[in-house]
């Protein structure tokens, strides 16, 4: 983000651009990083279990959220992935941070670590 807004006077009004990121087709990457991070963390192992959807449809109706991340489930049912050609082409190409690195941060960020 910084190396764009370091370009702002140079791009369009509302320019968008795409961040290919970590490609994680079925979010099983993403669970057993956290998990072997928090692990490692705590000293402990850290199972992963399948998310309850059938307890957000049960509880939809009173907690507007649920009902609202429901509808957000095809994102988990269906490979979604972003082009970032354009952001390559403005920058040269994607910075990118070690999946195990950000989940790190980020785990440390919201006080999930130590």
């Amino acid at each position: 983000m910084c190396r764009l807004v370091a370009l702002d006077a140079q791009l369009e009004d509302f320019a968008r651009f795409h961040m290919d990121g970590h490609w994680d087709a079925d979010g099983t990457q993403m669970a057993a990083t956290v998990a072997g991070v928090a692990g490692a963390a705590s000293g402990r192992t850290v199972s992963v279990q399948p998310f309850a959807w059938w307890l957000m449809t049960l509880l939809a109706p009173f907690v507007t959220t649920l009902g609202e991340m429901r509808e957000m489930r095809y994102l988990w049912q269906k490979p979604l992935r972003l082009d970032n050609q354009r952001l390559r082409q403005v920058l040269g190409s994607e910075p990118h941070t070690p999946l195990a690195d950000a989940v790190h941060v980020t785990l440390a960020g919201i006080g999930c670590l130590g």
